[in-house]
């Protein structure tokens, strides 16, 4: 099987589509590269089916580096024939090669491998044939010093073919469908730890059972953190008989005189061997499911905060709210860069209120605020009401924002490069600011699984987690491009064909040159070479460029046929841009070339009606209930406004203005059945809720949208 046969199994497209794809993968093309500018090679593929293909290219290579570890090692032990060559060479299930391999596989020492240095291996053989031989007496002429009787004999033999029927391909595959179709995952508590506190949250699994192949990703989470944490211990299983009967049907040959001997390896084999392995490796299988569909949750809502309304390049004063150790304020120009900071003490116990609001109505003034930027901690909404108390000379917005992983931000090595002589107040509250103007920009600079919008972050497969977080930042900056003349080092890194090291060179090469005048310019940073050039140019921005293609998402490869549009056209390039009546007069059939097909030029006509366009709204000043401020406040049948803040599988959480979100179920989205969270909420919504229950003592609110 070929990699393409292998990819397209999977993958509902030509394969000719498959092979371009993989063939640009291999020159080192990056992912938004291919999905945004070769469209007519891949048959215009988009960037989900693109990552399919390279994560399913990777896993082809894995196979192949596999088998032939696995046949460079049957060769070694000298066992290879041709019947097992062309079963590995055949199989391109990693499942399958493992079973094949299981019989040739380095192992400890085993009762079957003591049973055959004792000479019983040719009495196995004579059992397992089941021609009805009196084994009792023929196990007689296996005696010698180790094996003293008849039954030692015989239960050596039955350790042999117990593993046989371990190492059964049909056997094993067999099973893993029962397994797969109606295990059972249950759990018991441990009763020494039943009454810790830190049980508690997981008391709903002191007793649990379930079928594990209808058991959701979060659930079965909660259980494998329950165990690893000691209050709780799980099993997988299934019918024992089922299980049998499946075996029996395999292995016996009817009933004789070895039969019971036969029956007894079988008991043996399955549960000293078989159901171990197989219910453990069950499990894994459902883990690495859960862990999929939460790391998919996990992207999904990362992927909508980095691509949250930004408020644009305004003057913004934020806090960092807080009661006894006051309120840290900064104020910012429109590039985020900061122009002044300072603490104020307007809540209890200084109450240093008059004070307070002379402060922030001279910073207002006296730095040109356009909006106030208000984290939402601790003493947020009393910083809200006290903030819209202020009589202010001309209309400020005011915004309550997120401020999840601004202190992670605060102690980070970036935070300390940017800010060298300020606190990690100062730093946190810079976050809180900059978040607004340009949520995506601040964000990429934190580790997502700080930013708080997970589900089980911390007990999927880091490695996993890593992988898909990095591949969604890298399709945000990517979809909305970036200034780079005003782009942090970080945010520069993670531009197509750039990374780390390009994204310093080229900071450093803007401090000591000045500002990029064109995307030409690129190509004199070090170490910058044409293939990261090809990759990267396009997503970058350049605002006042002579040429105005400079700043849009036409790539440089194609600025000729632009301008060959225009000159037809009987325009500069200049009026062709946003000249919605002219571009609607270019035929895209007339410019195709060898190189540009028809999709992309759709594209760079749509860019030329459009250019630079972010996909991003505008930011939306949101009104919580002002006579909501704690969860003492919230009672039962109130309708509330309020923000989406968290998406998972079984329901969002909802900030309604207290330090508690509030969840609202999959079942109470709305009427009728939901199947996907997302299909009726996306992150940083605002919705309209209804108050079910209130358990203060365990901080739990419980929410309904349908109203």
């Amino acid at each position: 099987m070929t990699n393409i046969q292998f990819i397209s199994k999977i993958v509902a497209t030509a394969a000719i589509n498959i092979q371009k794809t993989v063939q640009l993968l291999q020159e080192d093309c990056t992912i938004p590269f291919i999905s945004r500018y070769r469209k007519d090679t891949t048959g215009n593929l988009d960037e989900v089916q693109i990552e399919q293909i390279a994560k399913l290219q990777k896993e082809y290579e894995d196979i192949v580096k596999r088998k032939e570890a696995i046949l460079k090692s049957i060769m070694e032990q000298g066992a290879m024939n041709e019947t097992l060559f062309a079963k590995i060479d055949k199989s391109f299930d990693i499942q399958e090669l493992e079973d094949i391999y299981l019989p040739y596989k380095k192992k400890k020492k085993t009762k079957a491998d003591i049973a055959r240095e004792h000479g019983l291996e040719p009495l196995a053989k004579i059992i397992m044939a089941q021609n009805n031989d009196d084994v009792d007496f023929i196990a007689t002429q296996y005696l010698n010093d180790n094996v003293v009787n008849e039954d030692a004999a015989l239960q050596g033999a039955r350790d042999i073919i117990a593993e046989w029927i371990n190492e059964n391909i049909y056997v094993r595959k067999q099973l893993r469908r029962l397994y797969q179709r109606s295990a059972t995952v249950s759990t018991k508590v441990v009763k020494k730890q039943k009454e810790e506190e830190k049980a508690q949250k997981f008391d709903q699994y002191f007793d649990w059972s379930e079928p594990l192949s209808k058991a959701p990703s979060h659930r079965l989470l909660a259980m494998l953190r329950a165990v690893n944490e000691g209050f709780v211990k799980l099993k997988v299983e299934v019918d024992v008989d089922a299980a049998y009967d499946i075996i029996d049907e395999l292995i016996l040959k009817g009933q004789n005189k070895t039969t019971s001997h036969v029956q007894l390896a079988i008991e043996d084999s399955f549960k000293r061997l078989l159901n171990p392995a197989i219910s453990n490796e069950t499990l894994q299988e459902a883990k690495a499911k859960a862990d999929a569909n939460s790391i998919q949750v996990f992207a999904n809502n990362l992927g909508q905060l980095l691509l949250a309304p930004p408020l644009g390049e305004k003057r913004i004063l934020a806090i960092d709210p807080g009661f006894r150790s006051g309120c840290k304020i900064v104020c910012l120009d429109e590039k985020g860069d900061l122009l002044y900071n300072e603490t104020i003490y307007p809540h209890a116990p200084q109450k240093e209120e008059a004070m307070a609001m002379k402060k922030i109505r001279s910073m207002v003034n006296s730095y040109k605020i356009d909006a106030i930027s208000i984290g939402n901690g601790t003493a947020s909404r009393e910083t809200e009401f006290f903030i819209k108390k202020i009589a202010f000379d001309k209309p400020v917005q005011v915004f309550i924002v997120s401020e999840a992983g601004a202190s992670v931000y605060s102690a980070s090595k970036i935070a300390r490069e940017e800010f060298p002589n300020y606190d990690v107040t100062v730093r946190g509250s810079v976050s809180i600011g900059r978040r607004l103007s340009d949520p995506l920009a601040e964000l990429v600079k934190i580790d997502p699984k700080a930013i708080g919008v997970g589900q089980y972050q911390h007990d999927v497969d880091q490695t996993k987690l890593k992988e898909e977080l990095d591949n969604t930042v890298i399709r945000c900056v990517n979809s909305v491009g970036i200034n780079i003349n005003t782009a942090s080092k970080h945010l520069l890194s993670y531009v197509s064909g750039i990374g780390e090291k390009l994204a310093e060179n080229i900071v450093n090469y803007r401090s000591e040159n000045g500002p990029f005048e064109n995307r030409k310019q690129l190509k004199k940073v070090p170490r910058l070479g044409e293939k990261a050039y090809q990759q990267g140019v396009a997503f970058i921005r350049i605002s006042n460029a002579k040429n105005p293609l400079d700043n849009s998402a036409v790539h440089p490869e194609a600025y000729g046929i632009v301008e060959k549009m225009a000159k037809d056209l009987k325009l500069s390039v200049n009026d062709l841009i946003a000249n919605k009546e002219k571009t609607a007069l270019i035929k895209p059939e007339n410019y195709i070339t060898p190189e540009i097909g028809l999709l992309s030029l759709k594209d760079i006509i749509k860019e030329l009606e459009k250019p630079g366009l972010d996909p991003r709204k505008s930011a939306k000043v949101f009104e919580f209930d002002p006579n909501v401020k704690t969860i003492k406040d919230v009672k039962s049948g109130m309708i509330l406004p309020g923000i989406v803040n968290n998406i998972t599988n079984f329901g969002c959480f909802v900030d309604i203005g207290v330090k508690e979100s509030g969840l609202v179920h999959i079942s109470q989205l709305k009427a009728g059945f939901v199947s996907d969270v997302n299909e009726v909420v996306k992150l940083h919504q605002h919705v309209e809720v209804k108050v079910t229950e209130v358990d203060e003592d365990r901080k739990r609110i419980q929410l309904t949208m349908i109203l």
